[in-house]
């Protein structure tokens, strides 16, 4: 079932790569060690100085093309440096798996009963008022405890657990519409890119591991949710305005057309994005794949799988690996937020209908809804 690889050198970027199927033995690149014991049984993975058990190892995840849990488990002890550090000390919510892609799925928020005393947990607060406590990675060894109970897909929230309150990333979601596809968003990307320049800050982009991209801007804790997304919506806002024809912020689906949506409410809280490095749900496996802005163009989303990301992390390592060593400031994206509101009259936008309404949002309806209603 192997295929062989022709792109290797360019860290397999393009739609001409497939890269060549997980090997079931021996070592995959990475710092951890693997002991089998027999296939069809229990297995121990050693990461650092963890040891996880891995349950039926041969249970097929990926009907399509035959990927198990093994292989899945092989591929985060691969590309383990980078999922930690993209998951490092932030609550995260599983979204669990446990019988493959074709079964059911849940997203897990609280923490199972069976955690291990050595994988940390935060309590955050949800728009409800509730509380939960999730579980922070901090080790590769958490992840594979994870992949496990069936985890394929991880969603940390943007804070760290000594400060849930304050978000440290602010995450733009770029959302290509029917009739719009990844090189759209790649171009609404590179306006981005000279937007943030603009403003003094710096954004790292990966690709969603489906249509889509996702740019995140490391900034200081010192901001609320709100305050962080009323900054999304500026940009948005400002993207829209220089790309009509491309980009919308409408919320309602029916107004949206043919364009790249910035999804300003995934800066809500309790709004996740999945990780870089993630496996998402897709019959081939795909993977959210941390790129460098130089790389946009060439890459192909599909090209990133399981079986060729840990090709690319071995000869390129994690391209992300220095965005937390850097916290910028959102003074100046509040003050164009403050423009448009003083300017514009362009105020809140409407957040997702499970939210009770907030202070200054306008009416949760859709446009046609309240057409008929006459409201």
């Amino acid at each position: 079932m192997a295929r062989a690889c022709g792109r290797v050198s360019r860290g397999c970027l393009t739609d001409g790569c497939t890269g060549a199927r997980p090997e079931r033995s021996g070592v995959r690149p990475g710092t951890a060690r693997l002991s089998v014991a027999g296939m069809g049984e229990a297995v121990e993975l050693h990461a650092g100085e963890r040891t996880v058990r891995l349950s039926s190892p041969d249970k097929i995840y990926f009907p399509e093309s035959g990927y198990t849990k093994w292989d899945v488990a092989q591929y985060y002890l691969a590309v383990g440096d980078g999922i930690t550090r993209a998951l490092r000390d932030r609550p995260t919510t599983l979204e669990r798996f446990p019988e493959g892609v074709g079964g059911e799925s849940f997203f897990q928020k609280r923490v199972p009963k069976n955690l291990p005393d050595w994988i940390p947990t935060a309590r955050i607060a949800f728009p409800s008022g509730r509380t939960a406590d999730e579980m922070c990675p901090t080790e590769t060894a958490a992840v594979l405890w994870a992949a496990n109970l069936g985890c394929l897909t991880f969603h940390p929230w943007p804070v760290r657990r000594d400060r849930p309150e304050h978000p440290d990333e602010l995450r733009i979601d770029l959302d290509p519409q029917p009739g719009t596809d990844f090189g759209d968003a790649v171009r609404t990307a590179h306006e981005l890119h000279a937007l943030l320049d603009e403003h003094g800050l710096r954004g790292w982009p990966k690709t969603s591991g489906g249509r889509g991209l996702h740019v995140y801007v490391p900034i200081e804790p010192r901001w609320t949710f709100t305050e962080v997304r009323r900054c999304a919506i500026a940009v948005g806002r400002e993207l829209q305005r220089r790309m009509p024809d491309r980009v919308t912020t409408a919320w309602w689906k029916e107004e949206r057309g043919e364009k790249i949506f910035v999804d300003y409410n995934q800066t809500a809280r309790d709004r996740t994005i999945a990780s870089a490095y993630s496996v998402r749900p897709r019959p081939h496996a795909p993977v959210s794949a941390p790129l460098t802005w130089d790389e946009l163009d060439e890459a192909d989303p599909r090209a990133f799988d399981i079986a060729t990301m840990p090709v690319r992390f071995a000869e390129l390592g994690d391209v992300h690996a220095d965005m937390d060593d850097h916290a910028f400031g959102l003074e100046s994206l509040l003050e164009l937020a403050a423009r448009d509101e003083h300017d514009h009259g362009l105020g809140d936008m409407p957040y997702p209908p499970d939210y009770p309404k907030m202070p200054g949002e306008p009416k949760r309806v859709s446009p046609s809804r309240a057409k008929r209603e006459g409201t």
